[in-house]
Parts: structure tokens; C-alpha cells; sequence
């Protein structure tokens, strides 16, 4: 252990806000004297141990870095680092091909890199989650403590002076509680714009639409082709045939000429008389009687 973590011992603990935590009382190092963890009373919460990574000396403080940054921090470190690597890998294939080979093996290389990442961001962001609702949880305490209090003054509890102090105080846990809060914000936004440079880096090309579109007009199903401008005019002229066109009809009957044409006339009828009559009379008998 070096002559700076000998004098860390003895030294305040704050939080990045500057809130007392507590005092080093000791460390536990390694075989080699490198220091594992430090020991900080934090009075009635008993005595706590802290990762010596999360501990940084200025002065005569000691400042005490959330764990949730830290792994976040190296997060994102580590996967801008890989995705870096991946993009000039695609560059040096894409300059010369008879690469591609040698590249495969540590492409999968920084792929599996990736996956392990992933599996990291999820145990973080739950992390995260948690101390979002640890930090709303405090929020409404200290604007109950502050409401309280104003109600307290104005019944006359409690004097103007004390009101001021629990308003000062509450106030100041606000404002670090909206920092780390925005803090924690940022961090997610930073992990998701990482996410989308892997998802784009690792997809597979999409077809172009172009060649797509021309694979779907090559199918072997009927197309429907709708004619959407109408037919021209003919620019050559119509030729009539120059024979004439037959036309068979049934011959019509001549007219009959004046001499052909005859009229029966009646005769004029016969003058009756006595025997005439008497004739037919006769007549009529004699056909009688052949008939008998």
C-alpha cells in the first residue's frame, strides 16, 4: 500500500454533492498490498464496505462515486472502443476483399464482444431503474418535510428561523436529486443512441428497393396491364379497293307491255223470254230423269 492510501484513513466521505457520508476507519488490501475495499463509518448505519474504485481523494475529503456511473461509464466506454473496431474492420474489407477471410475470425471476435455488452446494458439499466424510484422516493420526502414545516410556521410551532433552515435543507435534496436524476437521464439516452449504431452495424443489408421492385414485375403470376393512354390515329391512308363490289340480287319482273295486257269484258246478258224459259225447264227434266 502506497504512502496515498495510507493517508486516505481518517479522512471525511462525501457524496458528489458534497453531503457527509461518513469517516475511512480502515482498508482491506489484497495479498499483493493493493486495497480491496475501505471501511466508512457511517454512524448509526453501521460501518459500511466500499469498492476502493469508487473512491477518489481531493484534498482533505474524500469523494464517494455511485456504482451505477462507474458501470455505466465503462459501458459505454467499452462498447464505443468495439464499435470503432467494427467500422474500420468493414472499412479495410471493403478496401481489399482478399482480407475477408483473415476479418471473419475477429469480426465474430467483436460480435461476441457485443453480445456480452448487451447482457451487461440490461443488468445496468435495471440498476438504473432503481434508483430512479430511490430517488423519487426522496423527492416526495423532502417536499413533505418542507410543506410540513411551512404548516408548522404558520400555526407558530416553530419560529421563522427554524422554517428558513428545514426550507434551506430540503431545498438543497431537491437540487441534488434533480442533478442526479438528469444525470441518470442522460446515461440512458447515451446507452439507447449506442444501441441503434450496433442494430445498424450489424444488420444485414436491406435489398434495394429498386431491385426489389424489379424481382416482384419478374414473377410468374398474370399481371393485369391497364393501358393508361389511348391508342393514335393511323398516319396511313385507307386504300378503297379499286375493282367494284358485286352485289347478286334476285332479277326483278319486267313490266308487261301495252299489247300483252287483256281485259275480259262480260258478255251482255241474253234477253229472257217464253221459251227460255221453257228451254230450261226441259233441260232440268232431263237431267232428272238420267239421274233416276
Amino acid at each position: 500500500m502506497t504512502q496515498d492510501d495510507i493517508e486516505i484513513i481518517g479522512k471525511n466521505v462525501k457524496d458528489m454533492y458534497g453531503t457527509f457520508m461518513g469517516k475511512v476507519a480502515g482498508t482491506i488490501t489484497d495479498i499483493d498490498g493493493s486495497i480491496q475495499s475501505v471501511g466508512v463509518d457511517c454512524g448509526s448505519q453501521g460501518l459500511q464496505q466500499i469498492q476502493y474504485e469508487q473512491l477518489v481523494v481531493q484534498g482533505d475529503v474524500v469523494i464517494f462515486i455511485p456504482k451505477w456511473r462507474l458501470d455505466s461509464q465503462r459501458l459505454i466506454r467499452e462498447k464505443q472502443l468495439t464499435l470503432r473496431r467494427l467500422k474500420a474492420l468493414i472499412d479495410i474489407v471493403s478496401e481489399n476483399d482478399d482480407m475477408k477471410e483473415d476479418a471473419e475470425i475477429i469480426h465474430e471476435k467483436y460480435k461476441s464482444k457485443l453480445v456480452s455488452l448487451d447482457e451487461t446494458e440490461s443488468e445496468i439499466k435495471a440498476k438504473l431503474e432503481a434508483r430512479l424510484t430511490e430517488l423519487d422516493e426522496q423527492m416526495k420526502s423532502a417536499k413533505m418535510l418542507s410543506f410540513d414545516a411551512k404548516v408548522q410556521f404558520k400555526s407558530n410551532e416553530i419560529s421563522e428561523e427554524t422554517f428558513e433552515t428545514v426550507k434551506s435543507c430540503t431545498t438543497e435534496v431537491i437540487e441534488h436529486v434533480t442533478h442526479e436524476v438528469a444525470e441518470i437521464e442522460n446515461v440512458k439516452s447515451r446507452i439507447a443512441d449506442l444501441g441503434l449504431e450496433v442494430q445498424e452495424i450489424t444488420a444485414p443489408p436491406t435489398p434495394d428497393i429498386q431491385e426489389s421492385a424489379v424481382s416482384y414485375l419478374e414473377t410468374n403470376e398474370p399481371q393485369q396491364v391497364v393501358q393508361t393512354s389511348l391508342p393514335e390515329a393511323p398516319t396511313e391512308p385507307v386504300t378503297t379497293p379499286s375493282e367494284p363490289i358485286e352485289v347478286s340480287a334476285s332479277p326483278m319482273p319486267e313490266p308487261a307491255t301495252e299489247s300483252e295486257v287483256t281485259f275480259a269484258f262480260p258478255e251482255p246478258p241474253q234477253q229472257v223470254t217464253a221459251e227460255t224459259s221453257k228451254d230450261d225447264n226441259d233441260n232440268d227434266w232431263l237431267a232428272r230423269m238420267e239421274a233416276q
